[in-house]
């Protein structure tokens, strides 16, 4: 098992790790929208989503994966009234390449947050 972590995402802020390797997968732990820096976004649900986005693809690329190796998605919202939203962005990023996803309207986030995102992928 290999740890996964990057400075250009932001740092866990629990006892976990950015993602982890095991076997040619990549599983990522979930994504809010954090700067690297460890701000929250507190704008709108579509740029929150961007910047969870944003996240996901450096601990993908960290890994040596990316957006196109992803094999499953779990997106958690606050609010499923957001999903229409929150899934036009999701789409902007996985517009030909379609994973498997979940989505779940959850009671409360970490930091009160409007979206979170995990992955799997595989590890070219």
């Amino acid at each position: 098992m290999k740890t996964i972590h990057t400075n250009l995402a932001p740092g866990a802020i629990g006892p976990y790790s950015q993602g982890v390797i095991v076997n040619n997968m990549f599983y990522s732990s979930g994504q809010i929208p954090l700067t690297a820096e460890g701000d929250l976004v507190q704008g709108t649900v579509e740029e929150q989503t961007h910047q969870v986005f944003k996240n996901l693809n450096a601990v993908l690329q960290e890994a040596g994966a990316s957006l196109e190796t992803v094999v499953k998605a779990t997106v958690f919202i606050k609010n499923m009234d957001d999903f229409p939203r929150i899934n036009e962005v999701y789409g902007e990023y996985f517009h030909t390449h379609k994973p498997a996803r979940s989505c779940v309207e959850v009671a409360r986030l970490p930091k009160d947050v409007l979206v979170e995102i995990e992955v799997i992928a595989l590890v070219k």
